[in-house]
């Protein structure tokens, strides 16, 4: 996976992967270590267990043949164990066996060159036998192959869990790529809607340009238009700093009448028809929230719409409708208009905050938003008032 970091996402990115891969491999580690003492106790115990039987047995024969008046055939005790050995007399000379090198006969256990040898003293000088040494020759093959099992492992384990942090820390840095993507498309954006605007009054009000009712009309426009975007950003991102403004009992009617005189030289200029029909309605609601809410609607309604259409807005029992015969919005992008930076078409500006404001007024005012559209044909948002508090 191809990721594209800046060099503190990079530096985030690492960080985490790092910590993880080091705690997994410390972890691990201490696991397979514990892991590698457990099994080489098990080894050594078996294997000292086996010297010891192997030991008991050839003393027992001994004893056995001294008290029988019989001797004993060396030869047949190298054939029937699978370790080398050694009998000692009492001045710990060799007196039989295939061992071929000194052993310390008063150390019960010892290791010498990587081989563990017992010494047993159980024939007690019987058949002139006080000791006897087992030497074992595969305790250094199992515990190699032990250790060459367990670095395999390891390595497997390491490499999957390798995997699995990289797949992590991509999940982890996803988000603050996806949400650093969306602001600079967002200010991408805005600076895209804002230089519209501008440019017409700049032009507006050049040196050669005259003061005609056109150019104040552009001028006029212009600064409504900056005007609107500066309130939802100003809303959008510095409302927790704002004065918790309390919910007053708002005629929606007459603020409806009032924000649609604003909109008649937008609407003008593409000819469309705005149309309504509004009963006397109350709602407990933030005034400026509302205008937010309305102006949003229905400056989508303008902006997305065709050249002559229309705009029809009703207000009735509590529920108020916006319906445009604009582009309308594609069925399998009505869930996301309403996310922060989301655009369900590129055919027009826009930044993609207006319907993420509108959604969050809602959800602040226990209003339920709907949204039914047909592609080339239209949309309608439709609000329904929930009044169950406040009775108007």
């Amino acid at each position: 996976m191809v990721i594209d970091l800046t060099r503190n996402e990079k530096t985030t990115f690492f960080r985490f992967l790092g910590l993880y891969l080091g705690s997994s491999f410390i972890l691990l580690t201490i696991i397979f270590w514990q892991f590698y003492k457990i099994e080489y106790k098990l080894y050594y115990d078996l294997v000292s267990s086996n010297m010891q039987n192997i030991a008991s047995k050839i003393s027992a024969n001994i004893i056995y043949a001294d008290m029988s008046n019989l001797a004993i055939d060396t030869s047949k005790i190298s054939d029937t164990i699978q370790y080398k050995y050694a009998l000692y007399d009492k001045q710990h000379k060799k007196l039989a066996g295939n061992i071929d090198i000194d052993v310390d006969i008063n150390a019960p256990i010892q290791k010498i060159k990587g081989d563990y040898i017992l010494v047993d003293s159980t024939p007690r000088g019987h058949l002139g036998v006080f000791h006897i040494a087992i030497q074992e020759n595969s305790f250094k093959k199992i515990r190699t192959e032990l250790l060459e099992d367990m670095v395999f492992y390891f390595v497997v384990i390491f490499s999957l869990i390798s995997l699995v942090g990289y797949y992590l820390a991509n999940l982890f840095i996803s988000p603050i790529i996806n949400e650093r993507r969306k602001l600079n498309t967002f200010i991408k954006d805005t600076t895209h809607e804002l230089n519209t605007p501008i440019t017409a009054i700049l032009m507006s009000t050049g040196k050669n340009a005259a003061l005609t009712e056109r150019n104040m009309e552009r001028i006029n426009l212009s600064a409504k238009r900056i005007s609107e975007i500066y309130k939802d950003l100003v809303y959008l991102f510095l409302q927790e700093n704002k004065r918790v403004i309390e919910p007053t009992i708002l005629q929606l009617d007459t603020t409806i009448l009032e924000q649609l005189k604003y909109f008649e030289a937008f609407a003008s200029k593409k000819g469309l028809k705005i149309t309504h029909d509004l009963e006397r309605t109350t709602y407990k609601i933030d005034k400026e929230s509302f205008i937010r809410m309305f102006n949003n609607i229905v400056s989508n309604a303008i902006k997305y719409n065709k050249i002559g259409g229309t705009i029809n807005i009703t207000l009735k029992e509590n529920i108020l409708k916006v319906e445009d015969s604009g582009i309308g919005i594609k069925k399998d992008r009505l869930k996301d208009i309403f996310k922060r930076y989301y655009r369900a078409t590129k055919e027009q500006g826009g930044f993609g905050v207006g319907l993420n404001i509108v959604h969050q007024i809602c959800k602040a005012y226990n209003i339920k938003v709907d949204v039914k559209s047909t592609e080339n044909e239209g949309s309608t948002f439709i609000f329904k008032l929930n009044k169950k508090e406040e009775k108007f």
